[in-house]
Order: C-alpha cells, then sequence, then structure tokens
C-alpha cells in the first residue's frame, strides 16, 4: 500500500505531483489520486511529496513534515570547487577515532546518494573504530599468507603475498595504511546497476567527510583481498551473500595537512557537436 493522503485544506490543487510524477500515476480529479491499478508501478521515489509546496502529501507513510526543508544555505560554487579541487587521497592518519556520531550522521547523508531505478539498495558495512580495524587488519594479512601458502593467489594479485610479507617482517601496513576506519559499499545484486550505485555513494561519503575534515583513501587493495584472494573475509565482515562488492574507503583524520590543490596535465573533455 502507497499509503497516498491528500490534506485537502492545504492541497491547492496546483498539479505539480501530477506533473513530477516519474511514472505518471498521479492524476488530479479535484485532489491528486492514484491512478486505478497503478500503484504497483511506483518507484517509491517521493517526488510527489517532495514536490508540494504547502505539504499537503504523504506517502508511504512518510509525512512531509519530517522531511528536510530546501529552505537554508547551500554551499556556494566557489565553495564546492575549493572542497573538490583541494581534496586529496590520504595515507598517513592520525592514530584516533573519529566521533562515532559524525560517522553515522556522514553515513546516513551519504545514503541519499542517486540509485539506479530509484532501489536504494546500497549497504554501507562500516569500521567506525580504529581497535576493530586493527583485528580485521591481521584477519586479512593472515588470510592473504594462508592463501599464499596453498597457492591460490590469482597471479595478477601475487604482489599483495610481497605486501603481506612486509607488515609481518617490518610492521610497514600498505594495504590499510595504518588507518582508523574502513567503509564497504555493497548493492544487492537483484538491481540495475549495483557497482554504480555504491561506487556514487562512497562519493558522496567521501567529499562530505572531507568538508569535515576527514580524510579518505580509495582502497583497490582491500577489494583485490576480500574478491579475489579471501573470499571468505566476506562471512567475517557479514557482508550479504546476495550483495556485489561496489568499492571500498578507509578514512581517518589526516596526519598531514596540504596546503594546496594541485594541478592537472590536461582534462579529457569531448564537447559533442551535431
Amino acid at each position: 500500500m502507497l499509503d497516498f493522503k491528500i490534506n485537502k485544506k492545504e492541497c491547492t490543487q496546483c498539479g505539480l505531483c501530477v506533473k513530477e510524477c516519474p511514472v505518471s500515476i498521479i492524476e488530479l480529479r479535484d485532489f491528486p489520486q492514484i491512478k486505478d491499478g497503478k500503484e504497483k508501478n511506483c518507484i517509491k521515489c517521493q517526488h510527489c511529496l517532495a514536490v508540494c509546496p504547502t505539504g499537503a502529501l504523504s506517502i508511504l507513510r512518510k509525512e512531509p513534515q519530517n522531511s528536510m526543508s530546501i529552505k537554508g544555505d547551500f554551499p556556494k560554487p566557489e565553495e564546492l570547487t575549493r572542497l573538490i579541487k583541494t581534496r586529496r587521497s590520504i595515507r598517513k592518519y592520525k592514530d584516533e577515532d573519529v566521533d562515532k556520531t559524525l560517522i553515522h550522521e556522514i553515513l546516513d547523508t551519504a545514503l541519499h546518494a542517486p540509485t539506479g531505478h530509484n532501489s536504494n539498495s546500497v549497504l554501507f558495512s562500516v569500521i567506525d573504530n580504529k581497535a576493530d580495524l586493527a583485528k580485521f587488519r591481521e584477519i586479512a594479512y593472515n588470510a592473504i599468507k594462508k592463501h599464499a601458502l596453498e597457492g591460490t593467489i590469482p597471479d595478477k594479485y601475487k604482489y599483495l603475498s610481497k605486501i603481506q610479507q612486509v607488515w609481518e617482517k617490518k610492521g610497514i601496513d600498505i594495504i590499510f595504511r595504518n588507518a582508523p576506519h574502513m567503509l564497504i559499499a555493497t548493492c544487492s545484486s537483484t538491481v540495475s546497476s549495483p557497482v554504480e550505485d555504491s561506487i556514487i555513494a562512497l562519493s558522496y561519503f567521501e567529499l562530505l567527510a572531507n568538508s569535515n575534515d576527514i580524510g579518505t583513501l580509495w582502497n583497490g587493495m582491500i577489494n583485490w583481498t576480500i574478491n579475489n584472494i579471501a573470499t571468505e573475509l566476506k562471512e567475517c565482515l557479514a557482508l550479504p551473500e546476495d550483495h556485489i562488492f561496489g568499492y571500498s574507503l578507509i578514512f581517518g583524520i589526516p596526519a598531514t595537512k596540504y596546503a594546496r590543490g594541485i594541478q592537472l596535465e590536461g582534462n579529457h573533455i569531448n564537447t559533442i557537436s551535431l
């Protein structure tokens, strides 16, 4: 049930909800209503709730007064430009936890990122304290060693065995960079774009994290360790069996402060003229 309701005292019959419904299942008959037999076509985007200027419409048991208002300050274009152009991949972190409340606030916001067909199926799996990250680091390095001894590491990833040896002999952590936190995005295999949805959500997380002075690093070596070397780590992390692995980030408070952005060798832009 969509639980589509109209507060007739507040509704101005403007028809915006009808015009903005992406699957055209709302019609205006005195007041907005769902077309007969069309409830099943709703993609649960809540566009109708979001567009209503008077807050007269509720759907899916979502009340307009519980949504964040669009009224207020937005980042100025130059502020977003500075954030994007000065963002750096962080490989050195302070030995301290980021506040858990802040981590989960950023996660909650990042999950508002767009997804294919509005599936909203991205799952964030986070290690939000350095003690648990240290435990997982040991488990991961031990798993790499085990598979190296068994000769089951694909040729493409055998160099990770040498990285494991560096960790074992010298205590140098090349994979996790001594970061206090790790974030993995996965998505149900049943949706149309699981990898893309996961990466978009992680991108939202990264930018918001950087705006809170939290450094991040997109981490392919964690991906390869979990997906191509030691798949048993998925169970250790309680990743759903039917989920496709999107990507992973490590993050924490940077130990290094950068003074400026870099200068690219050139932008790759294809301007199409027809």
